[in-house]
């Protein structure tokens, strides 16, 4: 199997039921061909640099798999077809990969995601003592 990456912008104005349907479906083509899915990232709807058949903006969707290299045909077909699409990027990440892989690339996502995580909750704690810092200071001084 080979290690994929692919981006697709669906129009933003589908609603939450057809963009699960949408990502539940591009999910089975991967896996019902022994394809193995590492990681989905919905990014959500976010505004395009330039006007994509007459949309502004887009439902963004991340999908890191590994799959053989027949799959990508047959997703980029359906991708092509199915005009609720707007955009589509596939890349490949590496020539070949095993279980061990994917399962190192999971737990590599998994920690990275714990990391920032960690990263968000230590900034707010952060900015929370700021703030009490200086409404207390602000208090002192009247």
């Amino acid at each position: 199997m080979r290690h994929y990456e692919t981006t697709y912008i669906l129009r933003p104005n589908l609603g939450e039921e057809q963009f699960k349907e949408i990502i539940d479906r591009t999910n089975a083509i991967v896996t019902d061909a022994g394809g193995s899915i590492v990681d989905i990232d919905e990014w959500g709807i976010k505004t395009l640099a330039y006007e994509i058949k007459k949309e502004t903006q887009g439902y963004y969707v991340y999908m890191n798999y590994a799959a053989p290299g027949s799959i990508i045909k047959e997703l980029e077909r359906i991708f092509r077809i199915d005009d609720r699409l707007l955009r589509y990027l596939t890349v490949k990440l590496a020539d070949s990969i095993d279980d061990s892989g994917i399962t190192a690339a999971k737990e590599e996502i998994a920690a990275k995601a714990a990391a920032e995580e960690e990263a968000a909750a230590e900034a707010e704690e952060s900015s929370e003592t700021t703030e009490a810092k200086d409404s207390k200071a602000a208090t002192s001084d009247k």
